[in-house]
């Protein structure tokens, strides 16, 4: 009988198990005579192979946690970067924005400051004769246009001059008005970008406290965290001042328009009384 031993552990004799062919039996001879030569190597080696283990599996883990990082959506990342100050801030100013220029477009169209069944009517009570019932008509009326007519109908009896004066200080004051609405579009595109400036600093502030109050460099995922709310505050900003000067200009050009139209229209309609003296 053949033995091996393996610092001080016997092993069993080598007798062919049953159920186990001859190439199976060579093997485990093989084996067992590696074990009895290098036993205490074995021994060596097997902590270095549970340390690259653990180490795979550490490594395992920081690759989930990259992934999971790198997951995270657009918009996910542009909240948690401007905290829950800078996202009601940045709210409230797109919400305004949002409502101050549906407001505009939608009353800055011809047909609600210049409504063509004002003039049609209004020319026809003229052709009628009708001074009364064309000066109710534009008094009623509350567009641009009914507000200029109704002025210059109401001085007429003082003569023409004194009704284009009366027209000419109602335009002046239609015309603030409407200036006074889109003048808070430009607002929004003064306030966002200081807005953004604003959470710059305090980014920037935020990041060298921290690293002031740490004996050694603080990690650099804890750095990002006042960095990215420096960045994406001035982001934010930019992308609502950039629409919001955008549209006051275009705006601020079809108000200059509305004008000319508006006062040309008035004078037509007037024209009429040119020749009116004072009664």
């Amino acid at each position: 009988m053949v033995w091996a031993a393996c610092d001080g552990v016997r092993l069993a004799p080598p007798c062919q198990p049953t159920g186990l062919s001859w190439l199976s039996w060579c093997r485990a001879l093989i084996v067992a005579c590696m074990l009895a030569s290098g036993g205490i190597a074995v021994t060596c080696t097997l902590p270095q192979v549970a340390m690259a283990q653990d180490e795979e599996v550490a490594a395992d883990e920081e690759a989930g946690g990259s992934t999971d990082k790198e997951g995270k959506s657009y918009l996910t990342f542009l909240v948690e970067a401007l905290g829950i100050k800078y996202v009601i801030i940045f709210l409230l100013l797109s919400f305004g924005l949002v409502a101050l220029l549906v407001m505009c477009f939608l009353q800055f169209r011809k047909v609600v400051l210049m409504p063509p069944d004002l003039s049609q009517q209004f020319e026809q009570h003229l052709e009628n004769k009708e001074f009364q019932q064309a000066f109710e008509l534009a008094k009623n009326d509350d567009s641009y246009l009914g507000h200029v007519l109704a002025a210059g109908m109401g001085k007429l009896q003082g003569g023409y001059p004194a009704a284009v004066e009366a027209m000419q200080a109602a335009e002046g004051e239609e015309a603030m008005k409407l200036e006074h609405k889109i003048s808070y579009v430009s607002l929004v595109g003064a306030l966002a970008p200081m807005f953004g400036l604003l959470g710059t600093v305090d980014g920037m502030v935020a990041a060298f406290m921290l690293i002031a109050q740490r004996d050694t460099a603080p990690k650099p995922s804890e750095l990002a965290v006042g960095i990215s709310q420096a960045l994406v505050t001035t982001l934010i900003g930019l992308w609502l001042a950039i629409p919001a000067i955008a549209c006051y200009g275009l705006l601020k050009n079809w108000l200059q328009r509305f004008n000319m139209e508006v006062d040309d229209e008035s004078m037509r309609l007037m024209a009429r009384f040119q020749n009116m003296g004072k009664k």
